[in-house]
């Protein structure tokens, strides 16, 4: 079958991966679509280190095609998206409604796939670039078979992360301002997110001033180009003089964290989805932080993927999220490099890859 295999030094779509059948607990999954997103990239680069050869890919969208012992909650033929987490179902975290917390699930990466001799590492618990993948049961959501396939694979990550974040993280009360830096995929979320909550006054900064519009149509009231203002800080505080409820940095820059921070108002909070290079430090004024402001990381929205990803596809299929709009091209699979080159360049949202033939 095809896939992207990342051994190193180069990504490479090849035809003859392998992958085990299900096993007790799990779900065999034919992907239909998978999006390309920044953390998919970080691996290639290096911001994200994780043990090579893998199997690349994290958000996605299929049909399950088999199940091991003891899944009863979907069966094949169902229409599934997939989060990343191979939570345990079964620690105190899990227990308590915090699986993005369950240790089961973090750093220990399966290899149920095989190629050219070698055994490639899952990524993300997932590795959706492939035509066919093995999760665990708690990953696989069921969803309506009537949303788009490239529409529905956003699902399970930049929506989980970006409108998690608002409702789950932060928890944004109807009225309360919010600061987006940076309008990529998940902060687009973030985006409709403070929409869904009912955020008075929401401010979108990017780099890029092909994405006000796009931002604009997610929820953003007011769009600061930094490329083109000289002081951003200052322009954000015309509009909100008293600082922001809440900021979330969504592309992983120190620099930008610290303006977050910066930028708060009294008992205001700054969320960071963005992910840095390992090891990278940000800096905030101590005496800022006793108005009552709090810093916050984030991992995966909060999320419930169970839950909330079933409840973002009503939401969908009410017309109260948005989820075609994120979606900038879908590629074949075998046009994988150009969807990374075009994810470097162009102002869209995401590239999704497709597996249907």
């Amino acid at each position: 079958m095809r896939g992207v295999i990342f051994d190193g030094k180069r990504p490479q779509v090849v035809d003859d991966l392998e992958v085990r059948g299900p096993g007790p607990g799990e779900v065999l999954v034919a992907v239909t679509a998978a999006g390309l997103c920044h953390s998919d990239l970080s691996v290639l680069d290096g911001t994200i280190p994780h043990p090579l050869p893998v199997v690349l890919g994290h958000e996605g969208v299929g049909v399950v095609e088999g199940v091991g012992p003891g899944v009863t909650h979907v069966a094949p033929g169902d229409h599934v998206a997939l989060s990343t987490l191979a939570n345990c179902g079964a620690c105190a975290d899990c227990d308590r409604g915090r699986p993005t917390m369950c240790w089961n699930s973090i750093g220990r990466p399966a290899r149920p796939f095989s190629w050219r001799g070698e055994r490639p590492y899952h990524f993300a618990a997932s590795s959706v670039f492939a035509e066919r993948t093995v999760v665990k049961a708690a990953q696989a959501v069921q969803i309506p078979d009537d949303i788009p396939a490239a529409s529905a694979a956003l699902l399970g990550c930049a929506v989980l992360t970006g409108v998690g974040a608002v409702l789950n993280r932060a928890r944004v009360a109807q009225g309360d301002s919010v600061l987006v830096i940076g309008t990529g995929g998940v902060g687009l979320n973030v985006l409709q997110g403070a929409r869904l909550a009912g955020a008075s006054v929401v401010v979108a900064v990017d780099a890029d001033p092909a994405k006000e519009a796009l931002a604009r149509t997610f929820g953003a009231k007011h769009f600061v180009d930094a490329s083109a203002v000289p002081d951003v800080p200052s322009a954000v505080r015309e509009i909100l003089p008293a600082g922001v409820d809440h900021a979330f940095e969504c592309v992983g820059d120190a620099r930008l964290v610290r303006q977050a921070i910066d930028l708060l108002g009294r008992r205001g909070q700054a969320v960071l989805l963005g992910v840095p290079p390992a090891g990278v430090e940000a800096s905030f004024r101590v005496s800022s932080m006793y108005l009552d402001k709090s810093i916050l990381g984030c991992r995966y929205g909060s999320s419930r993927p169970q839950h909330d990803i079933a409840l973002y596809a009503r939401l969908y299929r009410e017309g109260r999220l948005l989820l075609d709009e994120l979606v900038t091209r879908v590629y074949p699979v075998g046009q994988f490099e150009r969807a990374v080159e075009d994810a470097h360049n162009l102002s869209g949202a995401r590239g999704v890859l497709s597996f249907e033939r």
